[in-house]
């Protein structure tokens, strides 16, 4: 699924993203197509027009870094999708894989988190380990596998998510910010193409080229069983396991959804005792041998 020309399709995206007047330049009127036109990203940026369309046409793929300093100002990208310019721009980085298997310490970690969901996710947005207040959490979903493919091709995620458009936008930019550190990851590839495939506003949202890596956000949730959540969001970096983050939600002390956590874990500890009741028949049902 990658382009042949990453770096051209990336700067007519930020460039498509900006109006005259996000860069001090007076507003023209309607315009044949959005955003800033190429002279004007080349006056902006100290280059020639014709400089500048080589960049974009992929006919010229040495900019310096200098050249990539003054466009990532003039496109007024922060640190993340300069970091991304520059990975485009001069190919460096994205030499580490990422990993799928999750430590056994910092499963014990998550699991040791009684009165918080907490989750592991991979570069591709893959579940990797969840608590069991994070699968309580999200149960209404079909699959508790991929936050991207729940929030494009699960129904549901249209009720759970009280501002969807917000959520998907967010995920999408985080998923650029993934594909960014690790470009040739396949799972990545493969998630981006199945999405791609059935899910136009997953495609929509793609070709905006926003790299938006997800560090911590508030989240409202309409959950089946407890009713309406706002939790506050924390990826954290696993550093011994590239690609990979722990996920902690929490709410505010005496909120009305600190309750609906409590609810949340009690409901979780039902499952769990559910379950073993299950295991415990299954095993006592269980032919005796000779």
């Amino acid at each position: 699924m990658q382009s042949e020309n990453e770096l051209g399709d990336y700067l007519r995206a930020r460039r498509a993203a900006l109006a005259p007047a996000d860069v001090g330049l007076p507003d023209d009127g309607p315009r044949r197509v959005p955003g800033l036109r190429r002279d004007e990203v080349a006056l902006l940026a100290g280059m020639s027009t014709d400089y500048y369309i080589r960049l974009e046409q992929g006919r010229e793929r040495r900019p310096s870094e200098q050249v990539l300093r003054a466009i990532a100002g003039t496109l007024r990208l922060d640190d993340a999708a300069s970091a991304h310019l520059f990975r485009l721009g001069l190919s460096v980085g994205g030499t580490v894989a990422a990993t799928t298997t999750v430590a056994p310490e910092l499963l014990r970690l998550m699991d040791g988190m009684k009165g918080a969901p907490a989750f592991v996710v991979g570069a591709a947005q893959d579940v990797l380990a969840a608590n069991a207040m994070a699968r309580e959490l999200y149960r209404g979903f079909a699959r508790y596998d991929n936050l991207l493919r729940m929030i494009f091709l699960d129904p549901f995620a249209r009720d759970f998510y009280a501002d969807w458009d917000q959520a998907a936008r967010i995920a999408v930019g985080n998923l650029r910010a993934s594909s960014s550190q690790f470009p040739r990851d396949e799972r990545i590839q493969r998630v981006v193409g199945e999405l791609s495939v059935h899910s136009p506003a997953f495609t929509g949202l793609w070709a905006r080229y926003e790299v938006r890596p997800r560090t911590h956000e508030d989240k409202h949730f309409r959950h089946p069983q407890v009713g309406e959540v706002r939790l506050h969001f924390e990826a954290l970096a696993v550093t011994s396991a590239p690609g990979q983050h722990l996920s902690v939600y929490s709410a505010a002390p005496g909120s009305a959804s600190a309750d609906a956590l409590v609810l949340l874990g009690r409901l979780s500890e039902q499952d769990a005792a559910s379950a073993d009741r299950n295991d415990s028949v299954a095993e006592e049902e269980k032919p005796a041998t000779a």
